[in-house]
């Protein structure tokens, strides 16, 4: 038998010390009195199914006691009548500003990640967020930002007004421009660049950028994976084969480089063939592929009309633009307001989507929430960034019932902290309510809870949440928002570089 030298055993009993220290301080801090402590709430955890009425001790912005017995604490939150639920996880958040945060904080969203088309440069954008937010942010490296970099010089970051990007990256002629395969190289170090000032991984509106090759975006799928990050994927625009074309490109492609796949907003893509692209995706994941999607829980869906995505609308029919809505006004539009708002530029509404198919999408357990939201600063477009996880909550589950509760929670909560855990472990500390965890939390009255906002008045704050923590600071209070307060954390990959 083998002994262990006397440095190993020096080791082996530092370390023993070291986990009997945090031990022991966690179980001090758990009988001790808390910084705040919510009582009689109804405390649900979608990942161990705990469904019951409990005590919620936090202490330094972490949960340290979810107790039947009486806590004490320096504050306290009466949670009677109130799920105490593990605050929302919006994985698909355009709206990286302060107005944006504060109708996402009024509809129960604590972390909010801008994973779809991401930025770039990553390091001064996580800088100029750090320190001055509601909510927890991050995001991936944007794909058609570091596109335009290598193409055009051009450092787009995050636009204000609109989701990143739009204004250089996807609204100009560099969109149709193909990429040799030495460029191709140089576009994969730029975004592994970004990898290393923390990006959670590589976002792609491949619909947005149609002079990307198959080539272009199976060579960066192969890039994302020798760095062990995922890739959220807006997929192309359908093919003469329908809306399914666009999603078993993707998913041969992380079949062929084994990377981590998620496809956004799979309601917009795959429209009425939902079904069959739900079915492609978990087949997927039962032959051991890491793929995942989402969806929003609306009819309608929004973007910028200039973009590539209606050069095929082109040439239509009147009646084809029907499903085409301004914003503000009550009228479709025709082929000439398609022609004069195209060259002007701006949001537009798209109407189609049957409501039977957006309910069967939102009944789907495994297809995560996610709002697809823009920014409220300057642009009142569409509901669901105000809206989105009360109507789930609210309409979906309570009222008509196509999805327990539980499992609509899962949906914003464990499921999407799971997504992005793998690149960012400090997720694995969110998304629940148990001890240990972040003390991110939604307070909200089951029986109320509702969105309010819709195509009329898309900036109706949602009601029903009463309280809402980030890391066990309240920026929800008795229904209304507190100002002056900023407990919002870096979402970062890691090992990167230090914020500076």
């Amino acid at each position: 038998m083998s002994r262990l030298s006397p440095g190993s055993r020096n080791q082996l009993v530092l370390l023993a010390v070291v986990v009997a220290g945090a031990l022991a301080a966690f179980w001090w801090l758990r009988g001790s009195t808390h910084d705040l402590v919510i009582v009689n709430g109804r405390v649900m955890d979608p990942e161990t199914g705990l469904d019951a009425t409990r005590n919620v001790g936090i202490t330094g912005g972490t949960i340290v006691a979810v107790s039947e017995e009486a806590l004490e604490g320096r504050d306290t939150i009466d949670a009677t009548g109130l799920v105490v639920a593990p605050g929302f996880i919006d994985l698909h958040s355009h709206g990286q500003d302060s107005v944006s945060e504060r109708f996402q904080a009024l509809d129960g969203v604590t972390t909010a990640l801008e994973m779809e088309i991401g930025v770039y440069p990553v390091a001064a954008w996580y800088a100029s967020r750090e320190g001055r937010t509601l909510l927890n942010f991050g995001a991936t490296v944007s794909h058609p930002n570091a596109r335009t970099k290598l193409l055009a010089g051009i450092d787009v970051g995050h636009q204000p007004t609109l989701p990143p990007g739009v204004n250089e990256s996807m609204g100009s002629d560099l969109i149709y421009e193909e990429l040799d395969e030495v460029q191709v190289a140089e576009l994969a170090l730029l975004m592994e660049g970004g990898l290393e000032e923390g990006g959670l991984g590589y976002g792609f509106g491949i619909t947005y950028t149609p002079g990307a090759s198959r080539t272009e975006i199976i060579d960066l799928f192969e890039s994302a994976a020798a760095n062990d990050v995922p890739v959220y994927v807006h997929l192309r625009a359908a093919d003469e084969g329908g809306n399914l074309g666009p999603f078993q490109e993707v998913i041969a492609n992380a079949a062929a480089t084994g990377v981590s796949l998620h496809i956004v907003h799979l309601n917009s893509s795959a429209d009425e063939s939902a079904m069959d692209a739900v079915g492609l995706v978990r087949g997927a994941a039962e032959h051991g592929l890491d793929v995942t999607t989402e969806a929003y829980p609306y009819t309608a869906s929004s973007t910028f009309i200039e973009s590539a995505l209606f050069d095929p609308w082109e040439g239509l029919d009147d009646s084809e633009y029907q499903r085409l809505q301004w914003p503000g006004q009550a009228e479709r539009l025709n082929t000439e307001t398609f022609r004069r708002y195209r060259e002007q530029g701006g949001w537009v509404v798209i109407h189609g989507r049957r409501e039977e198919t957006n309910e069967w999408i939102v009944a789907q357990p495994d297809v995560i929430a996610a709002s697809d939201g823009i920014p409220f600063r300057f642009l009142s477009v569409h509901p669901r960034g105000a809206g989105t996880f009360a109507r789930i909550l609210g309409h979906y589950s309570r009222d008509r019932g196509v999805i327990s509760l539980m499992d609509a929670l899962a949906k914003m909560t464990i499921l999407p902290a799971r997504r992005v855990e793998g690149a960012a472990p400090v997720m694995a500390r969110k998304g629940r309510v148990q001890e240990g965890a972040d003390a991110d939390l939604a307070l909200f009255d089951p029986e109320t809870v509702l969105d309010m906002a819709d195509y009329d008045d898309p900036d109706a704050p949602s009601h029903g949440f009463m309280h809402v923590l980030v890391r066990g600071t309240p920026v929800v209070r008795d229904g209304g928002l507190v100002e002056g307060t900023y407990p919002g954390q870096a979402i970062r990959r890691e090992g990167s570089a230090p914020i500076s």
